[in-house]
């Protein structure tokens, strides 16, 4: 890149900079004494003792050194005294956008405790918009803002895809609860609620929609989804771009207005609550008229109105509950999570500390979206994975879907033994529906026969290192009648392939450590694991010459992510059905 084009880069930084400089800003900006009492509130300092970059006063420093160069007067009279500077070249914008993107999950626990009262997330969050503004950011952060801005939502979900999730969680809902009013209406206008959700639940995780679902319906609920604009998440939180955080929001309160709802509730998201509800007014630049509110507040208020009825003996196990970092610290939300909490459990444990001192997930910040940070972050984890052991617990309870993922990745990195929920699947399990309020006499329902699931005592193991990606497989496949068992890489999935002697494996090609397409090399080189047979599943469709150029039988099955779950499903069946053929002919 030419000196020219870096030199414009920092112009454009400098001048956006001037613009973001309110008092707030400046007031944390100059107002550190660099005493050091945050760093033993970071997580980050915490497992990296001997690392002085992970302080949280040097991260916010690499900002205050850019503004004390133009536009503090400190700096321009004595900037050898007080660091005032400014990047020069293309490797110092990377350093910083190393430092702003892979050191801080913006978790805001060093802001809460610092004498001076210096919002040190503030500060990183600017630095990570100046970078963005210039094209500096991880690859995540880059593909999953143009999904946002492109597709309407930060996982690429098509309208098709998502309306289909919602036509499939309808009809497995009013299967279970025997009542056709219980299917999930889509766009329909003058409801008294319009409900938004994460597009992870779209994607990976539906069954929390159908445990929304019922529990509306159990409380007799006037509500509906939106076909669009129905992601109240907003990846511009994470990126410090504020151009695409008021175009995400907008997106939201347009579609709230056009169908002329009385209420915004938005599904168990911490920044996305965050973003919707407290910065996406002020991103869109437009006078908030309507009511938004958590649907853990939704839930607490249908139960204490008695609209719906819980058995808190239904779970049976241990619990303790996660504070998502953007809900307690920033948001101020920790007491109504807890009171339903102990509404639809017996055995509930605090971790320590809790609340607004709770330890970040550490997928905040839009962390696991930047691959190449997993190793400092799961190390950074360690302080969580302490804290969850100490209670015990066997099911830690969170309200963030960002959390689920964090928390999901380190249990499984310290092997913790342990599961994540979210208060929706409790309350939704928990319901006792001859109770509810709108419950309808039960129908005469004549019991047919089952067809066998289509791949009904299937053993197959699914091999990719995105927990979202091995949740969503899992919850199809599973669906279907399989058995399935997991590995996060290359490695793991010899391994597991060895002892277990599955039917089928599911690889991915790019993960990290060893990669998919040495692990399908070494699969088929060993007499051991040839014979099993292979669906590649990747996002990477450059890949298909490397993998087929191999010098060793080619897979069975390729298909390119995202995938549907009916055509997952037909795939692998279509490859059994195959191999049968040709061993019997």
């Amino acid at each position: 890149m030419s000196s020219n084009e870096t030199t414009y880069k920092i112009q454009v930084m400098r001048e956006i900079l001037a613009k973001k400089l309110t008092r707030p800003v400046v007031g944390s900006l100059v107002g550190c004494v660099h005493c050091g009492m945050c760093n033993d509130a970071c997580h980050y300092v915490i497992t990296h003792p001997d690392d002085p970059k992970m302080t949280p006063s040097y991260k916010a420093d690499q900002l205050r050194k850019l503004f004390k160069y133009n536009f503090d007067w400190t700096g321009k009279a004595f900037p050898w005294w007080v660091g005032a500077k400014e990047p020069i070249s293309d490797a110092d914008l990377d350093a910083l956008k190393d430092i702003a993107f892979g050191t801080c999950t913006n978790c805001r626990r060093c802001t809460l405790n610092c004498p001076m009262g210096v919002d040190t997330a503030t500060l990183n969050r600017l630095m990570r918009g100046l970078l963005s503004a210039v094209g500096v950011m991880p690859e995540g952060v880059r593909v999953v803002s143009k999904d946002q801005w492109e597709i309407g939502n930060q996982m690429g979900v098509l309208k098709e895809d998502y309306l289909d999730t919602i036509e499939w969680m309808s009809d497995e809902l009013v299967n279970e609860v025997g009542d056709p009013n219980a299917r999930i209406q889509i766009d329909k206008p003058g409801c008294d609620v319009i409900y938004t959700i994460n597009p992870r639940e779209a994607k990976y995780d539906p069954r929390t929609i159908a445990a929304a679902a019922k529990i509306f319906w159990a409380a007799g609920e006037s509500w509906t989804m939106p076909s669009e604009g129905w992601d109240q998440t907003n990846f511009g939180l994470f990126s410090g771009d504020d151009q695409l955080g008021g175009a995400a929001a907008k997106r939201v309160y347009e579609k709230m207005k056009g169908l002329d709802a009385k209420l915004l509730v938005i599904s168990e998201c911490g920044h996305g609550y965050r973003s919707t509800r407290c910065e996406g007014p002020n991103w869109a630049g437009i006078d908030q008229d309507w009511n938004m509110e958590s649907s853990v507040f939704t839930m607490l208020r249908y139960l204490k109105e008695g609209r719906i009825k819980v058995d808190p003996t239904k779970l049976g196990k241990r619990v303790t509950y996660h504070d998502s970092c953007n809900l307690a610290r920033s948001c101020g939300i920790t007491e109504e999570p807890r009171e339903l909490l102990r509404a639809v459990t017996t055995d509930f444990v605090e971790m320590t500390p809790n609340r607004a001192e709770n330890y970040c997930c550490t997928g905040g910040g839009g962390a696991m979206s930047m691959s190449e940070y997993t190793p400092r972050r799961l190390r950074s984890a360690k302080v969580k994975a302490d804290q969850i052991v100490a209670t015990g617990a066997k099911v830690v309870v969170t309200s963030c879907h960002n959390c689920v993922d964090g928390l999901s990745d380190l249990i499984k990195h310290y092997k913790l033994g342990c599961e994540v929920k979210q208060l929706v699947d409790l309350v939704a399990d928990a319901l006792v529906i001859e109770e509810c309020a709108v419950m309808k006499k039960p129908k005469v329902v004549v019991e047919m026969p089952k067809p066998a699931l289509p791949l009904h005592g299937r053993r197959i193991l699914v091999v990719d290192d995105e927990p979202d990606v091995r949740t969503f497989l899992r919850t199809v496949l599973e669906d279907a009648g399989a058995e399935v068992s997991e590995a996060a890489d290359g490695d793991q999935a010899i391994a597991a392939a060895r002892a277990g002697k599955p039917d089928m494996i599911t690889l991915d090609l790019s993960m990290q450590g060893k990669d998919g397409i040495e692990a399908f090399a070494e699969l088929r080189s060993d007499p051991g694991t040839r014979d099993i047979p292979v669906c590649v599943v990747t996002g990477h469709p450059e890949f298909r010459k490397v993998i087929y150029s191999r010098a060793v039988p080619p897979p069975e099955g390729y298909m390119d992510k995202p995938v549907r779950d009916e055509e997952l499903v037909d795939n692998l069946r279509r490859i059994f059905e195959l191999r049968n053929h040709k061993a019997h002919a």
